[in-house]
């Protein structure tokens, strides 16, 4: 086997367990308390699936379009636009000093929808592409909802094992998560040196922006939970777009160019975050 298939094939198995352990996660740190008590604001709730799954993945088409990105460029920033929930968003919440009552329920909230939503609208979307929703639904499943669902149970019956259990599972998350992007990188070194004579980066640099701006304009009027829908707008799962993507489409451009979103939304959000902090802090201290 040559050395390029063994980096494809462990990017993909490095996909899957990214996917499993980072929504594992999730329930391993929380209780459906916390879950469902921020989501009681119901028209908070309404502006921010307005946001992240009709403006977002508006945003998305408009660029591809705009920009005249290549098809698998686009429909791997569609796939970006259309995936919401990134469990990343309580650590970006946490570094803003943001509402973290409603980062994890909106989190949630947005992740589940996710696996229903995407099988629904992508073939929508996409006309005159072969999209498998069903696949798709059942691969999200798995891979998101049972892991959330397993992560949860153990938190309630075992808190204390939940407790031992979560920084292991944040370990491989984060170590997953790494040779994800380097694996894919190095497997698919054509396709990426192709994503850097388009307009693929700035496609995803411009994307983040807009989501971010969507988040932040629709996010209510406390500071708290503005800054968390931006960030949570603009933090896309990713997760699930690999799962999509790498399943549905044989084109090696797609899960590159949503690994590109994935470092450009890190890179961007993460000083972002600290920006925020000192917007709460300024906040706090008029309200002293």
């Amino acid at each position: 086997m040559e050395l390029t298939e063994l980096l494809i094939k462990g990017a993909n198995a490095s996909v899957v367990v990214f996917v499993v352990s980072s929504t594992l996660g999730v329930g391993l740190s929380l209780t459906v308390r916390q879950i469902l008590t921020p989501l009681r604001n119901a028209r908070l709730i309404v502006l921010a699936l307005l946001a992240n799954f009709m403006l977002t993945p508006l945003a998305a088409l408009a660029l591809w379009k705009a920009l005249q990105l290549h098809e698998p460029l686009g429909v791997g920033l569609l796939l970006c636009g259309l995936a919401a929930g990134a469990p990343f968003l309580l650590k970006l919440a946490e570094f803003a000093r943001g509402d973290m009552a409603f980062a994890v329920g909106l989190m949630v909230l947005l992740m589940v929808l996710t696996v229903g939503y995407v099988p629904l609208v992508l073939p929508l979307l996409l006309t005159g592409t072969t999209v498998n929703a069903a696949k798709i639904a059942q691969s999200l499943i798995v891979l998101m909802l049972i892991p959330l669902a397993t992560g949860l149970a153990v938190r309630a019956r075992r808190a204390d094992m939940a407790a031992r259990v979560r920084p292991v599972v944040a370990w491989v998350s984060t170590v997953s998560m790494v040779l994800v992007v380097s694996m894919m990188t190095a497997g698919h070194v054509n396709s990426v040196l192709d994503v850097f004579g388009t307009f693929g980066i700035l496609a995803a640099v411009i994307f983040t922006a807009l989501c971010a701006i969507v988040g932040w304009t629709l996010g209510g009027p406390r500071t708290g939970t503005k800054g968390v829908l931006a960030l949570g707008t603009a933090q896309r799962n990713t997760a699930a777009a690999f799962v999509v993507g790498g399943q549905n489409f044989s084109d090696p451009t797609v899960v590159v160019m949503i690994a590109v979103v994935m470092i450009v939304e890190f890179v961007m959000l993460m000083p972002l975050s600290r920006v925020l902090a000192r917007r709460t802090q300024v906040a706090v201290a008029g309200q002293a």
